[in-house]
């Protein structure tokens, strides 16, 4: 939007620079012609004056008096070529004819005294093109002036609406308390207001979807609790081997369901916590140490590369869980290295994080089911996946599988723009300030 709104100033401060530049240089350019020629009828009449003088009081005209008015002088500094006619039909020059372009000018008396006077034009065309030289420059000065402008103006303008598109991206993500100090544009302030009542129907909503989850929770879990220590019972005081392998059984079921209704109810994992600006090298370097000694340990190596080298807009604690559970099924069903790789996008305004690593792979039949909830290759619960992928869409990224075989998983996310700084994007606490000083980047 920046870069839109300095080109359409840029363009509107061309056209007027130019409406008004090139009118302005004509008439200019004609005004000072006319100046120069102005200047010569002036020069020719007191000439006539003077000749007019000399013979009322009887003295004799000569070339050496025509002469005097052909030299430079201090108010008309072009030398000119004069030719004289006198009443009594004598013809007097002075002066050197000029060639090329000329000025010239031709009057008659009263006294039947006829004077011409050729100047060079080439003294006036220079000072034109001093003219036109000036007027180009102003041209160039405005648009610098504009482009100086433009940019100031539109820092000022992209400001709210990035402050505003955080604070969506801050209630699509579940934190609904966000709010923005009023920009002083009527149209971002009237979206800003609306913004902030839907975060207010949705704080209702939220709450009572995480009541009815809590309430759920809490009923699932007390009976499930029960039953676990009543199977655990019959197998401390039964004798036979068959009912304590059945009752293990059931007991394994039991945590296996506990386990799925965690994961199914937890709506703090699914949707809390709050979107800001983060380091990728601060994530990989919590996975790194929660992960490096259990892949020395299986015999494998775990390698983390930044090459992406830029915050992105993500929740820390989700980004850490969607790449906990891509290592770890890595780790359980993958082989030899496993690589974690975050590099910019090919547009630039995101960031992808690979994870990969040189097993098998998964089915081609079955990849495009790899992240429904209760589908696994493994005998699994099939919820990591399906977890990770839901946690990715409330960050507004997106998780998918590139390559099945040998696996690459592929978490893509939004990027901080390399130009702004992450703290002012996405500040911490829920309050957005939005003063002068604020969107100053």
């Amino acid at each position: 939007m920046r870069k839109r709104t300095v080109r359409m100033i840029l363009t509107a401060v061309t056209v007027v620079a130019l409406l008004l530049g090139i009118p302005g240089a004509f008439a200019a350019s004609v005004f000072q012609w006319h100046s120069e020629q102005r200047a010569l009828d002036t020069r020719v009449t007191s000439l006539v004056r003077a000749l007019e003088r000399r013979i009322q009081l009887g003295h004799e005209i000569t070339e050496t008096t025509i002469e005097a008015w052909t030299l430079p002088s201090k108010e008309d500094p072009m030398s000119a070529w004069t030719r004289v006619v006198l009443p009594k039909g004598q013809v007097i020059t002075a002066g050197t004819p000029h060639t090329g372009l000329r000025l010239t000018s031709s009057t008659v008396s009263s006294t039947h005294i006829r004077v011409r006077m050729d100047v060079s034009a080439y003294p006036a065309i220079e000072k034109i093109f001093y003219v036109c030289l000036l007027f180009l420059g102003g041209v160039v000065f405005s648009l610098i002036v504009g482009w100086i402008m433009a940019n100031r103006f539109s820092r000022k303008l992209s400001a709210p609406l990035i402050y505003l598109s955080a604070q969506a991206e801050q209630i699509g993500s579940g934190h609904v308390r966000a709010r923005v100090k009023p920009s002083g544009i009527e149209e971002i302030d009237l979206v800003q207001e609306e913004l902030v009542r839907t975060g207010e129907r949705m704080a209702g909503r939220l709450a009572a979807e995480r009541q009815f989850a809590a309430d759920a929770s809490h009923q699932l879990r007390t009976p499930l609790t029960a039953l676990s220590m009543r199977l655990e019972e019959i197998e401390l005081i039964t004798t036979q081997d068959e009912v304590r392998e059945e009752v293990h059984s059931c007991l394994e079921q039991v945590e296996r369901l506990t386990g799925v209704l965690t994961d199914l109810l937890d709506a703090n994992a699914r949707g809390g916590g709050r979107t800001e600006a983060i380091h990728i090298l601060e994530v990989f370097n919590t996975q790194r140490e929660e992960w490096e000694n259990t892949f020395e340990n299986a015999g494998r190596s775990l390698v983390f590369t930044d090459e992406a080298e830029c915050p992105l807009l993500a929740d820390n604690a989700k980004l850490g869980q969607v790449l906990a559970t891509l290592i770890e099924n890595s780790l359980n069903y993958g082989e030899g290295i496993t690589r974690v790789i975050a590099r910019r996008s090919s547009n630039k305004r995101g960031v992808v994080i690979d994870v990969s690593d040189e097993g098998q792979g998964i089915d081609p039949d079955f990849s495009a089911e790899i992240f429904e909830y209760g589908i696994s290759g493994h005998g699994s619960t099939g919820i990591g996946l399906a977890l990770a992928k839901d946690l990715t869409n409330a960050m507004g990224g997106r998780l998918e599988l590139a390559q099945a075989q040998p696996p690459i998983f592929r978490l893509s996310l939004a990027a901080v723009p390399a130009s702004l700084d992450p703290n002012r994007v996405m500040p911490v606490g829920p309050l957005v300030s939005m003063g002068r000083r604020s969107r100053r980047f």
